[in-house]
Parts: structure tokens; sequence; C-alpha cells
């Protein structure tokens, strides 16, 4: 089985609330972003300045105009990981990187991460948009151990706001820009071991959320909402179903918004205290979002607790893990 021996996370230091929302007069107030979404603040790697004056128009100035990269991100949260974890970095012998919209084209994502570590190991992305982590947990935990690297870091990074059309305000509230990280190893105790995987796809709703190249983000809101209602509540029912859970464990949804994640814990009774999110201090994270929940509250969880993490993404994909926490020897 897996182990995931620490976790990190990383936000850039713009910090994009409603009330600057408000003032680009795209038709939206804090009461409305907070009624409808559940989201207070996100971040960006994009100056504020620049956001109003351009409105991000043009995608490919982003890049210009960012003042943090989406591979110093996904670096930052992975040093974290490596402190959180009492290994070396010399010690990763294999990165694997997932981010919907690359800083580059080539090479894969996981290269430059392991670049700036300074890391000559086996680098590659694995890549399903804001489910990425349960398929990289998932694809981890259908390997044979015996022939898996010592230990893995697996990252996601995300900086949709890059991606966003400040003139939309139905993605304008939405996304925020961040990275996570996460230490693995099948032959080391950690803190939490993986007792259950799963990851599916629909293909045939591929065109229902998409980033075209050098264009702006764009979803079909009400079909997304339903499918990850739906979806959330089906991957937790088989998650615990598969672990054979007897009482309902703490959970972390998608970080989507946080009116469908309160519907969906309803629907899977999972009282208000065991409901874990950051959504409204980060804004939807993408493949980030769940990973960084994980990396909030890492320290809160004891011996014998039982997490279940549900996430859904464009593909149509979903997929999710039960984690059980042991204590780090």
């Amino acid at each position: 089985m897996l182990d995931i021996l620490g976790v990190g996370q990383a936000h850039p230091t713009t910090v994009i609330d409603n009330a600057f929302l408000e003032s680009l007069d795209i038709g939206t107030t804090n009461e409305w972003i907070m009624e409808r979404v559940g989201i207070a603040t996100r971040r960006s790697v994009l100056p504020l300045e620049y956001i109003k004056q351009t409105r991000n128009k043009d995608t490919r100035a982003a890049a210009e105009a960012a003042h943090t990269t989406l591979t110093d991100l996904g670096t930052e949260a992975a040093k974290e990981a490596i402190q959180r974890a009492g290994i070396k970095c010399s010690d990763i012998r294999m990165v694997i990187a997932g981010v919907s919209v690359p800083q580059m084209f080539i090479p894969a994502h996981a290269c430059l991460i392991a670049a700036q570590l300074e890391l000559c190991v086996p680098s590659f992305d694995l890549n399903s948009a804001c489910s990425t982590f349960a398929a990289q947990l998932h694809f981890l935990n259908c390997m044979d151990p015996n022939k898996m690297p010592e230990y893995i870091l697996l990252v996601q990074s995300e900086t949709y706001t890059m991606s966003l059309n400040y003139n939309d305000r139905n993605s304008a509230v939405l996304f925020g820009d961040g990275a996570s990280a996460q230490i693995i190893s099948t032959r080391h105790q950690g803190k939490a071991q993986i007792i259950a995987s799963l990851f599916e796809s629909d293909p045939m709703g591929w065109d229902k959320v998409s980033i075209k190249s050098f264009n702006h983000f764009v979803q079909n809101g009400s079909a997304v909402q339903r499918f990850a209602i739906m979806e959330t509540v089906g991957t937790f029912d088989n998650l615990e179903k598969a672990a054979n859970l007897q009482e309902k464990p703490y959970f972390i949804g998608h970080q989507a918004n946080l009116r469908m994640l309160e519907t969906s814990c309803a629907r899977i009774g999972i009282p208000p205290e065991k409901h874990y999110f950051n959504i409204n201090k980060y804004g939807n994270c993408g493949a980030a979002g769940a990973s960084s929940v994980l990396a909030d509250n890492w320290d809160k969880f004891k011996p014998s607790d039982v997490l279940a993490i549900a996430t859904v993404g464009a593909g149509l994909s979903w997929g999710g893990a039960v984690l059980k926490f042991g204590g780090k020897p």
C-alpha cells in the first residue's frame, strides 16, 4: 500500500477579494458571490492592476505580467512536503506532476520542478485537470510496490487566473492559483496510508469544461455542477464500500464551489465538523484544490482518523481515495 509521508502547499501573494471583483463592474457583488459560491478571497500570480487594466484579454501576455511561475509554486510546495516528510531532497527517486495549463508545452512540468530541485530522476506528468490528485494516487496504488522507487514526489500546480476572462463574472469569481505536493512511499511508514482508491472518466462529456490553446476557460456551469454533485456522492459511496467504512470519515471534496460541497455533504451524511475545505480563502485551485486542503489540515489528523477525498474534473473525470492515519513513526 501507499503511504503519504509529508504534504505541502503554496499560493501566490496577490489576493483577489470580492471588493476587487465588484470594482471591475461585471455585474457581481460580495453578497451575490457569497450566496452563490461562498468564496471570499482567491490568490493570483497576476498583479491586480494588470487584471483591472486588461481584464486578461490576451492570455499569452499573462505570462509576462505574472510575478511568479507555475514551476516556482510547485517547487515551493514540494520543499514543504519534503521538510514535513523528514527526508532529504536527494532521497526522491521520481517526480510526477500534474497541471491543467502548463507553463510550457514541452518538456513535462515535472522536469521543470525536478530541475529546480536539482534532481536527476525519472520525471513525467500525469494530468486529469481538477481530478489529477486522485488520478496520481490511483495510478501509483495500482503499481507493483516492489518495482516503485523508495520515495516519489507528487505535485499539482495551477495558475488558472492566467486563463480567465475577467469580463465573465461566472468564471472570474471562482478560480485561484496554487500548488500542492506529497511525498509517497511503499517502503516507509508515513502519517497516512491509502487504503482505497478509484478513478473513472466519461470522455463523452469532454466539451463541458475546456481551455483551448491561448484561449479563456469555458464551461457549461449548470451541467458541470450537476455532474460534480452526482459524482462526488457516487465516488464517496464507492470509496466507503471499498474501504468497508463503519462510520462517516472526515471528508475533503473538490474545491469548486462551497455551496456545491455543502449539498454533497448533506447527501452523503457528512456532518459540518468533519468537512474540511479552503475554497473560501483560496478559490478553486483546480488540481491543487483538494490536496491543498489536505496540506492545510495535515497536523490536525490523529492516529486512527479516516479521511475520504473525492474529486471531479474536466474530461469528464472523477476519483478519490481513503486515507487512514496511523501517526508518523
